[in-house]
């Protein structure tokens, strides 16, 4: 008997390679994600300016960081269509910067709003490097201050504004954008309480740990999943806290170490460890 569905995932036809550079854009769930391409040593900035919820927010990162015309791989991570735009000048802001909310008019973008600036981020991007790959994602933590209800209603609008966005007949996609089920998964797969953090609105660690690891059977080629074998005994070692670090076994150990990490700068010369 099966007792949990599970989300089928598509292999990515475009794979992710041990040197590829990678940038994150969104929401909180970003930020998640991107310490796992960090823990790992990809070479990977994660939201440059803060964390951005919204697809006019994120548009804007896009466009103003430099960093991102490097990137091989972007991960643009929806959180909500809520926008606030400023009374004084009409534009949307990605900050309020702790400003008076009388300053500022609540907004929600439709479903083709969203997909319209998801579009010019893409081609955003595309102008900048044309062989990068663009992964879109929602969120799956929950809006309280919307209302349960309110909110489901926000991911939905931003589920088929990523999918107007995939399917826009102008943009030559291919497998250059493409969409990740971490909404789904969530909602899905890891229906259970034990799976959020004790706010009881965002993923736990062991949540995102799952969705990472059904990531990287998505997007990574068989040599980046060989650096992460590699890497792990190394990782964890170079994580260990002695309880004596002057003793003569952890300097023993810390010289295998260091062995075992000039061994890897060696077969991996494009990772900085």
């Amino acid at each position: 008997m099966e007792f949990r569905t599970i989300i089928d995932i598509k292999s990515s036809e475009a794979k992710i390679e041990p040197h590829d550079e990678v940038l994150l854009v969104g929401s909180c769930f970003a930020d998640g994600i991107g310490r796992r391409f960090q823990d790992e040593k990809f070479p990977t900035v994660v939201n440059p300016y803060g964390t951005m919820y919204n697809p006019v927010s994120i548009l804007h990162t896009v466009s103003n960081s430099p960093r991102s015309g490097g990137a091989k791989w972007v991960f643009l991570t929806l959180g909500t269509n809520h926008v606030y735009r400023e009374k004084a000048t009409g534009e949307i802001v990605d900050n309020c910067q702790k400003r008076p909310a009388s300053l500022f008019t609540e907004e929600e973008l439709t479903a083709e709003e969203c997909a319209h600036y998801l579009q010019e981020t893409v081609e955003v991007l595309r102008s900048r490097r044309p062989d990068v790959h663009i992964v879109l994602t929602v969120s799956p933590i929950r809006y309280r201050k919307y209302g349960y209800h309110e909110s489901q209603l926000s991911k939905a609008t931003l589920l088929l504004s990523a999918q107007m966005a995939i399917s826009h007949p102008l943009l030559p996609i291919s497998h250059h954008l493409s969409y990740f089920p971490a909404y789904e998964i969530m909602m899905d797969e890891l229906r259970d309480y034990r799976f959020y953090a004790p706010d009881m609105l965002h993923p736990s660690e062991q949540a995102v740990d799952y969705i990472w690891e059904r990531l990287v059977e998505t997007y990574f080629s068989p040599a980046a999943r060989q650096w992460l074998a590699d890497w792990q005994p190394v990782k964890q070692a170079l994580a260990h806290r002695p309880f004596d670090a002057e003793s003569a076994e952890y300097k023993t150990f810390m010289d295998k170490t260091m062995l075992k990490v000039a061994e890897l700068r060696k077969k991996y010369s494009t990772f900085a460890l």
